[in-house]
């Protein structure tokens, strides 16, 4: 009798253990999110979105207000234009404040960074920030410095 508790308590502890290890795999992944609908969203365009993805964290000085909803390509003006979910108590943002694609770490995940502008006007639900810069591609940025070398030749 105590051998088969043993077994029983030993399967309990790793059928726990597998789903603590799935939860956590789906929370790094961000398969899985803990929101509600409310908040507002905001879109941005962009030249060049590198590898930004949906679900992608927003943030401002480091900290995580919200996350990218959608991207979508519009065939008009040839951009990218990613529509940001922003969590409703972060809606103080200025109409002149700007976006960013930035990568966190070397080669870390890109997500969308934005700066406050100065404007007394506040963006609003539907709004679209005009001021963008566009992802930083190494490739790009590699090409450009071997061209310029070739150029001093």
């Amino acid at each position: 009798m105590n051998t088969r508790l043993v077994e029983i308590t030993v399967g309990l502890f790793v059928v726990v253990g597998f789903a603590a290890f799935f939860m956590l795999a789906m929370n790094v992944s961000n398969l899985i999110t803990y929101e509600s609908n409310e908040g507002y969203q905001v879109s941005a365009r962009f030249d060049n979105i590198g590898g930004l993805k949906e679900r992608s964290p927003v943030a401002v000085g480091g900290v995580r207000i919200g996350k990218v909803a959608k991207i979508e390509y519009d065939n008009e003006s040839y951009e990218a234009v990613v529509t940001m979910d922003i969590e409703p108590q972060y809606n103080r943002f200025p109409i002149d404040s700007s976006a960013g694609i930035l990568t966190a770490g070397l080669l870390g995940e890109q997500y969308v960074g934005l700066e406050p502008g100065a404007e007394e006007e506040f963006l609003v639900a539907g709004g679209e920030i005009t001021v963008t810069q566009s992802a930083i591609v190494l490739e790009e940025v590699i090409g450009q410095f071997l061209y310029s070398k070739a150029d001093e030749k």
